[in-house]
């Protein structure tokens, strides 16, 4: 039977004020119209983050399920967590401080990603000490500034040549990161699309394969098929949420958000004309009327600077957090006639095709991106998986 491309809501877990529900058959749908769109290039799906927030293990799962081929995390501590859990997909990750468990990666077949003569030092000294050969991508910082080779990238190529030779390392793949990719147009893209090619040129001269060559983040799989390569390195869209706001919405690119957060009240009361509503009374009601209490707030990863602005919806009328928003709670001002009462539903981020709240309206409110709208929903928020295998 083919899942409902629109599943309903869930039910709340027993005892729960507020939940986090995850559409793990709308990653897979994801993942594969990003395969369809990119195609002959492969999918590596980024899982960092514990899934953009839904989920390392299950994101990761869905996300294969819909045609990834690999899978990317930042952290190391995530990589060794995805193989424990075994799923044995080509894996990359690319942060760890010296002193980290090198060996145990080496072992778990995790692709590391060397960003300098430091990294390739660390990675070199545990491949070494375990007799295995460790599987390495090489970083090349073309323009962000941030992670991989720059100024040493000659001095790296030739210290990693020496290491495949001795048969320390076997490199893998050749990747770097746009700096603003979310504006196609902006010079910096094509200016670090032509400094990756002399990258990959320069490898080539030093006769070493670049191996799998990636540069394409979401926008630009989106955006610049020019920089699809051989991988596209996707994560936001496999969450269904789309990078570049101002110019296209999820829709537009065949994607459907998977993340949901619900709500139940748990009082409401009525308030007279001129009450004021939470800390420092930024809010006050202009009319006799109804208020609700939602249990959730910013220790859950509700943004305090939506405080007065954060939509919601509750039995499908939209409305805004009234006033700020406190650690465990937001309030609701419901208006006079409403009829419902503690217990009902209230659905602060969903999907624009139902008539619910964003995450990009939600980052509209905050001043912020959608990226971290879904990463910051908090662990106490207790998750509900729709779909998929997990």
């Amino acid at each position: 039977m083919t899942p409902s491309p629109n599943p309903s809501p869930s039910m709340p877990p027993d005892g729960a004020s507020a939940w986090v529900e995850i559409d793990l058959d709308a990653i897979s749908h994801n993942v594969a119209t990003l395969r369809d769109r990119v195609g002959p290039a492969e999918v590596m799906a980024v899982v960092k983050a514990d899934g953009y927030g839904h989920g390392l293990i299950p994101s990761a799962r869905a996300a294969l399920a819909g045609g990834a081929t690999w899978l990317a995390v930042a952290q190391l501590a995530e990589a060794i967590e995805v193989r424990e859990a075994g799923i044995d997909a080509p894996l990359l990750a690319w942060i760890y401080p010296p002193g980290a468990d090198l060996a145990t990666a080496i072992g778990h077949d995790i692709d590391l990603g060397i960003g300098s003569i430091a990294h390739l030092r660390l990675v070199t000294d545990a491949a070494r000490a375990t007799g295995r050969t460790a599987r390495v991508q090489l970083k090349v910082d073309t323009g962000l500034g941030r992670g991989g080779t720059l100024e040493d990238f000659p001095e790296v190529v030739e210290a990693l040549g020496a290491a495949i030779a001795e048969g320390a390392v076997t490199l893998t793949g050749t990747f770097s990161h746009f700096a603003w990719a979310d504006a196609p147009e902006h010079p910096t893209v094509r200016a670090q699309q032509e400094r990756f090619a002399h990258a990959l040129a320069h490898l080539e001269r030093r006769g070493i394969h670049p191996g799998l060559r990636h540069l394409a983040n979401s926008a630009a799989t989106l955006t610049n098929p020019s920089a699809h390569f051989d991988l596209v390195r996707p994560g936001l869209a496999c969450y269904g949420l789309s990078p570049v706001p101002d110019l296209a919405g999820p829709a537009d690119f065949g994607l459907r958000p998977a993340m949901s957060v619900r709500a139940r009240l748990t009082l409401v009361k009525a308030a007279r004309a001129g009450q004021g509503v939470s800390y420092g009374h930024e809010y006050t009601t202009d009319r006799d009327t109804i208020l609700g209490v939602v249990p959730i707030g910013y220790a859950d990863g509700v943004p305090r600077a939506a405080s007065s602005r954060g939509p919601l919806t509750v039995g499908g009328a939209r409305h805004t957090v009234a006033g700020r928003v406190c650690m465990d709670q937001v309030v609701v001002d419901l208006g006079p006639t409403y009829a419902g009462g503690a217990g009902d539903v209230v659905t602060l981020l969903g999907r624009a095709d139902r008539g619910e709240p964003t995450a990009q309206d939600w980052a509209g409110a905050a001043e912020t991106i959608s990226y971290e709208i879904v990463t910051r929903m908090g662990p106490r928020l207790p998750r509900v998986l729709i779909g998929g295998t997990s």
